[in-house]
């Protein structure tokens, strides 16, 4: 290259630096990338139309505020009678079971007794006020998860003044659980962007006390590493088991704990079990495809597991967003006429959003555009803010709590698999994560026969093979009615099992004296998921031990347990493997 030629790159390179400069400065100082930033899941707008609503009917408004003062000082008054040793009742019709107010404190002492009167009310108030706003739908809901937000935020036991919990401590401690309380919210508040920590860091650790299993990593590309477990019986079915995972998480939630893994479990049963893990995303996979997801994810681990054990089928379980591509997965096959997959498992995964549940306050088209906008910098969605979403789903268990006994009582949070997992969050590829919203959420592409990956159109019809199909009465995230309604979509004989639990544990559900579930096998499901219920049959035991003999019957002849990978794909390392531990 001559000199003037290096001259020449080197313009060029600074004009292009130059540009790139430009445009971020001019994106940064974009107002919809300001809007996205300050108010990413737009309630600004749907308070704006909420204040317009009430200011159309100012008297129906007065009402409630009149109605709410008047109660306010009944209450007031029967808390200065009980004070003096009156039983009188109060304005308030409060729930009877909440664990927050086990305390006989609530009711002996006048003034906790006041204040959950005082939240009762607030809350009443507030609903029926929302009640009767006229907004639309995608307005509606997140005025609802606001005023939800709200009550939950003001219940007397999150509060220092009314706390009989922070001052029993300060007795018992001699005033020490103030100073450690103090110590723990300062903490978490340059440590934990100011929520409470649910677990202490390092306490349990991956590969020994979590996601423990014994097995090797036998394949890896850019996106997932494979593990194969290794054999606990001396025989095992013919037909492999490959288990799905999400990829919002790491796959350790399917292998928690000895005792407490889905995994293991499997394992013990006599099935050669392999596990996809997921690499967490940086920068420079912001361009994977929901597509890419699949060729890449649970195609090329089908791929290898096939190559490892010579099976001509696989069966499949997938759990949540990995049922939602275990299933694509098998749609894409029938589409491409390859029949690979032997049965299939779904644990509380949606195939229908046309009901989102609690989500759907995050997923309109608004708050996805402006999703798009704050993930161009870095190319993914932080982790950080995956975990904030879904902690707000559960506000009174996973925020509120912890300022309780943290912040409050001076306590540091005991070690609990369930929780190290749930801060063990991932990140977000954009490309990938604004295409599944827009093609599953807002558009419902899935379940209508409308969703293209990887050249081929799916269609959930296609999907013959049986299907176990698990969820959860209690699921905040997938809605039981939700996963029910695309259960129905497919085109196999399905049992479906509805479990007591929620959306973590109904996955981590050992046997236990707790557990029960409803189930029913059936051709054809009935059309509505109250008439399933109605007739399904219900059972005092773990879905894990349903489970059990109905993916026995589809496991195939008794064989020696296949080795650890192949010639082809030689064991890389053991598990749980590199990517899962990837911060």
């Amino acid at each position: 290259m001559t000199s003037m030629q290096g001259r020449e790159h080197e313009t060029l390179e600074v004009r292009e630096q130059a540009q790139r400069v430009v445009e971020t400065v001019r994106e940064a100082l974009d107002p919809r990338t300001v809007a996205a930033k300050l108010d990413p899941v737009g309630f600004a707008p749907a308070l704006a139309g909420a204040a317009r609503s009430v200011l159309t009917r100012p008297v129906a408004a007065a009402r409630t505020g009149l109605g709410w003062g008047a109660d306010a000082g009944r209450a007031g008054v029967v808390s200065a009678l009980r004070a003096v040793g009156s039983t009188a009742s109060g304005p308030a019709v409060l729930a009877e079971r909440d664990p927050r107010y086990s305390d006989p404190v609530w009711d002996e002492n006048a003034w906790y007794w006041l204040c959950r009167q005082q939240h009762g009310l607030l809350a009443d108030r507030l609903r029926e006020l929302t009640a009767g706003m006229t907004v639309d739908p995608v307005s509606r809901r997140k005025i609802d998860f606001l005023v939800g937000q709200l009550v939950e935020a003001a219940a007397p036991p999150n509060w220092p003044i009314s706390s009989p919990a922070l001052v029993q401590r300060a007795f018992q401690t001699g005033g020490k659980s103030l100073v450690r309380g103090a110590r723990n919210a300062l903490r978490d508040l340059v440590q934990n962007g100011g929520m409470p920590r649910q677990f202490t860091p390092g306490e349990l650790t991956v590969g020994e006390q979590l996601g423990a299993t014994p097995g090797k990593v036998v394949f890896r590309n850019r996106l997932i590493e494979l593990i194969q477990y290794a054999p606990q019986t001396p025989k095992v079915h013919a037909v492999p088991l490959l288990m799905s995972p999400p990829w919002i998480n790491k796959y350790y939630i399917m292998d928690l704990a000895p005792g407490r893994s889905l995994v293991e479990w499997a394992v013990q049963h006599g099935h050669t079990v392999f596990m996809i893990s997921y690499r967490n995303p940086d920068s420079s996979l912001r361009e994977l495809s929901m597509s890419d997801y699949l060729r890449e994810g649970p195609v090329a681990a089908l791929d290898a597991v096939q190559r490892i054990t010579g099976a001509p089928k696989v069966n499949v379980a997938g759990l949540c967003l990995g049922g939602a591509i275990a299933t694509s997965m098998v749609a894409w096959l029938s589409a491409r006429g390859e029949d690979r997959v032997n049965s299939l498992t779904l644990m509380n995964t949606m195939l229908d959003y046309t009901r989102p549940g609690m989500l759907g306050v995050f997923v309109d088209e608004p708050t996805v555009d402006r999703l798009e906008r704050t993930m161009r910098k870095d190319g993914y969605l932080p982790a950080a803010s995956m975990k904030r979403t879904f902690d707000l789903l559960r506000a009174t268990d996973l925020v509120w709590n912890y300022v309780g006994t943290n912040w409050f009582q001076g306590d540091d949070p005991r070690p609990f698999d369930m929780l190290t997992w749930n801060g063990d969050s991932t990140r977000m590829p954009a490309e990938m994560q604004t295409e599944y919203l827009r093609t599953h959420y807002l558009r419902n592409e899935l379940a209508e026969g409308k969703l293209e990956l990887a050249g081929e159109r799916l269609d959930l019809g296609d999907v013959s093979q049986d299907a176990y199909v698990i969820t959860a009465e209690r699921d905040h995230i997938a809605p039981w009615e939700s996963v029910y309604t695309g259960a129905r979509k497919l085109g196999g004989t399905v049992r479906f099992v509805l479990s007591n639990s929620g959306h973590i544990a109904g996955v981590v559900n050992p046997p236990s004296p707790k557990s029960r579930h409803w189930f029913s096998e059936t051709a054809e499901l009935p059309r509505s998921s109250a008439d399933w219920r109605d007739d399904a049959t219900e059972r005092r035991a773990s879905w894990w031990e349903d489970w059990t003999p109905w993916i026995a019957e589809r496991g195939g002849e008794q064989r020696t347990p296949p080795a650890f990978g192949c010639a082809e794909l030689p064991v890389l390392g053991d598990a749980p493997g590199e990517y899962v531990r990837g911060s």
